[in-house]
């Protein structure tokens, strides 16, 4: 089963520091550095928070007032970058940046087809614009870092400096103490914590899954049009037209070529139809999951025990990576479990589809392993949807996937 890393006393894995010990090393004097460079920059970013916020209100009754606003929140933004950029340097915090800042009402309004006319449109998608930046979290909490810095600048700055002259031996314990607390503070105000953050970085990630997904689809089908009934085809009009000359002066020869190509004409029939399965299966349509699955597990080198427990349909799209998804794992199962027997379970519960496929073989199956499970991963994430692989060394493997139901139109 796939896990990510776990978190160990508030620090993940990879940001969290070696054991402090009584020798200074480079990691302590990476944490020194950071916390006497705390004054000067907490210094820094509260003149500029300060300034910013003054200003900003106290010119907000004038026509300047919010556009001054906006280009304050607008540099806090890259004040932020640069402190995430120090704590990574320095203190080995992993933070992710904030997604851009995009888009205004206007511009939604113009994919829509509103907004007529550059007169009506401007002044709306000026405000569009000036509004969407004054509600941007990430700045505002990057001006609240900036104001509750300075008093924490002071301190670690003066517990710093006087234990280098007087607290050196036990100054290591005393750094590490007030360097977590500085990555706790860059984690809950400096990183896209908020839910809304996380699911834009999902959503461009599932958009770039699901369109090279597409493509290698694509891809595919051409190959397969390609090398297979297109070249059966191509040969088998060359073959008519040799049997077309000779009909008349050695019938029995136009005979035998007219039978080879009756052979390949059914032949070139199989592999379109194979080819039209890949894409979409008509006993999928027209029948649903069960007598797909079924059909799917027919084929199967290992007998293979179907159960599918549904009231309804779901939505066809859910429906489809349903079916390749246990249509790819079949496959996996065929060519490198080296199973004896296999089982495939569907049913639903609350507002998932859920499927299991469960085979008695040799186990050691990983996301990672080049058998097509990460694709299947990832397609299935790019629809919300959760795969989840249990594969110890010696079987049995369990693969489980949940998908989000929808219902059929």
């Amino acid at each position: 089963m796939t896990a990510s890393p776990t978190a160990h006393g508030g620090l993940p894995d990879d940001d969290r520091p070696p054991p402090v010990r009584f020798a200074y090393d480079r990691h302590t004097w990476k944490e020194i550095a950071h916390l006497l460079s705390n004054l000067p920059l907490a210094l820094a970013g509260f003149l500029y928070a300060t300034f910013t916020m003054a200003t900003g209100v106290g010119l907000s009754v004038t026509v300047i007032g919010l556009p001054w606003l906006v280009a304050g929140l607008t540099g806090a933004r890259l004040l932020g970058r640069a402190e995430r950029a120090r704590a990574r340097a320095l203190l080995g915090v992993r933070v992710d940046e904030p997604s851009p800042l995009h888009g205004s009402r206007a511009r939604k309004r113009r994919r829509k087809g509103q907004g007529r006319g550059a007169g009506r449109g401007a002044p709306d998608s000026w405000f569009g614009w000036v509004w969407d930046r004054l509600k941007d979290p990430v700045a505002w909490r990057t001006l609240l870092y900036g104001f509750i810095r300075l008093p924490w600048g002071v301190l670690t700055f003066g517990v710093t400096l006087v234990g280098l002259l007087v607290l050196w031996p036990v100054l290591p314990f005393v750094v590490r103490g007030l360097a977590n607390a500085d990555r706790a503070m860059v984690r809950g105000l400096l990183s896209p914590s908020d839910e809304l953050e996380r699911r834009i970085a999902e959503l461009e990630s599932d958009r770039g899954v699901v369109v090279d997904t597409a493509a290698a689809d694509l891809r595919r089908i051409e190959r397969d049009l390609h090398d297979g009934a297109q070249a059966r085809l191509v040969a088998l009009a060359m073959g008519l037209g040799l049997a077309k000359e000779k009909l008349l002066e050695d019938p029995e020869a136009a005979a035998g070529m007219v039978d080879e190509a009756h052979g390949e004409v059914k032949l070139a029939l199989q592999e379109l139809r194979d080819l039209a399965r890949g894409i979409h299966p008509a006993v999928l349509t027209d029948r649903g999951l069960d007598a797909a699955l079924s059909s799917v597990a027919s084929r199967c080198t290992v007998p293979v025990k179907v159960t599918v427990d549904l009231r309804e349909r779901p939505a066809e799209a859910i429906e489809g990576i349903a079916y390749f998804t246990v249509s790819e794992l079949l496959q996996n199962i065929s060519k490198h479990s080296g199973a004896r027997s296999a089982s495939v379970d569907v049913w639903r519960t609350d507002e998932w589809l859920l499927l299991q496929v469960r085979d008695d073989g040799r186990g050691g199956a990983r996301l990672d392993g080049g058998t097509g499970m990460s694709g299947l991963a990832e397609r299935l994430g790019a629809v919300d949807g959760v795969f989840v692989l249990d594969s110890p060394v010696g079987g049995p493997t369990v693969v489980t996937a949940e998908l989000p139901w929808r219902d059929r139109e």
